[in-house]
């Protein structure tokens, strides 16, 4: 019978490949590979050639990819950052697992990283199915709780189709919305990416093919964990970036 999951927290590696003396090496390897992205190198081979210089490990490897961005992805993001006070009165738009899963993690004890951007990412992934965890409900009630004092209007969760159990989060999302009154609503689409690059309303992500198209974004996984996590277990690995890798 599989494991049953019950916490998004850290990988059975994850105390050694992101202890603290390793934080450097890190953020020295996010640097170099910011410097190759912004020199038009593409992100796989240049992901290659930094890990491998760093030695570093494959869940290493990965949070690295995840943190770096290029020079002209930072400028546009910081650009269409909005801040919270912008939001009261307004609807938000919400990239649902990537959103959950980062505010899941980081109350389960696991990873969360801070990449070069500001955003806050997990290491976990969804590999084709979902499943809910402790965390799931508590996190659910930062994202309500915040979004209300923000004086955000409604809230539009957007979630993927073809993971498994997409229709029960939607279930639960919108069962938790009621009981608090919250002004929520669900969709399950294919790809929720490209429609939440083409709102026009403020979206909630720290996905970086979103981040990279949408009109507006908050950082809103960011302010959660910051207000309302303060024992996240964050690794910072947004340092400013070198002259040369």
């Amino acid at each position: 019978m599989p494991h049953k999951v019950n916490h998004r927290g850290a990988g059975p590696e994850d105390e050694r490949l992101f202890a603290p003396d390793t934080v450097p090496v890190l953020r020295a390897a996010t640097s170099d590979l910011c410097w190759l992205l912004s020199r038009g190198y593409a992100a796989h081979s240049a992901l290659e050639l930094v890990g491998n210089r760093h030695a570093l490990r494959d869940r290493q490897r990965l949070a690295v990819g995840r943190c770096a961005c290029a020079d002209l992805s930072l400028a546009g993001r910081a650009e269409r950052c909005v801040e919270p006070a912008a939001l009261r009165g307004q609807a938000l738009w919400l990239d649902g697992y990537n959103v959950l899963m980062a505010l899941e993690a980081a109350l389960g004890g696991g990873v969360v990283l801070v990449g070069r951007d500001g955003c806050c990412r997990d290491l976990l992934g969804i590999h084709g199915s979902y499943h809910k965890v402790q965390e799931t409900v508590p996190a659910l009630g930062l994202v309500g709780e915040l979004t209300r004092d923000w004086g955000v209007t409604a809230c539009r969760w957007w979630l993927d189709r073809p993971v498994s159990n997409s229709g029960r989060l939607k279930t639960l999302i919108l069962d938790v919305a009621a009981q608090h009154g919250w002004n929520w609503q669900c969709d399950l689409v294919m790809n929720p990416d490209a429609v939440l690059a083409d709102s026009s309303d403020v979206v909630a992500t720290a996905d970086s093919a979103v981040l990279d198209r949408c009109r507006r974004w908050v950082n809103l996984a960011r302010r959660a964990i910051d207000k309302r996590i303060p024992r996240a277990r964050l690794v910072d690995l947004s340092e400013p970036l070198k002259n040369s890798p």
